[in-house]
């Protein structure tokens, strides 16, 4: 049967099955394999990178309990841990930038 998609490995040069394995050996790029960094953080910083970006899924979503402060699951956790930064100025008491304001302000 038809190959379902380009092997991950043979694309950096390591697959060891040579004939034997279970994915394409010949570059087809409606058949490209999906992008880890993607899939797992929901971007990717490789120019012309050749794997598949899809759409967005659990582990690209927000954890709704790291937002609130902590997730018990830490770096194993299926949803996105995003690192926000507060504002200083909301600290101690008033931000002139308001809701336009780049820092996190909790209300």
């Amino acid at each position: 049967g038809a190959k379902p998609a380009v092997c991950k490995h043979w694309l950096r040069g390591l697959c060891r099955r040579g004939e034997g394995c279970d994915f394409l050996h010949d570059y087809d790029a409606s058949r490209m394999p999906e992008c880890y960094f993607y899939s797992k953080f929901g971007e990717c910083s490789t120019k012309d990178c050749p794997f598949l970006h899809v759409g967005a899924t659990a582990s690209t979503a927000g954890c709704p309990w790291y937002d609130r402060g902590f997730c018990w699951h830490g770096p194993l956790c299926k949803y996105k841990h995003t690192r926000r930064v507060m504002c200083a100025n909301y600290l101690v008491g008033f931000c002139p930038e308001g809701p336009k304001c780049k820092f996190v302000q909790y209300v």
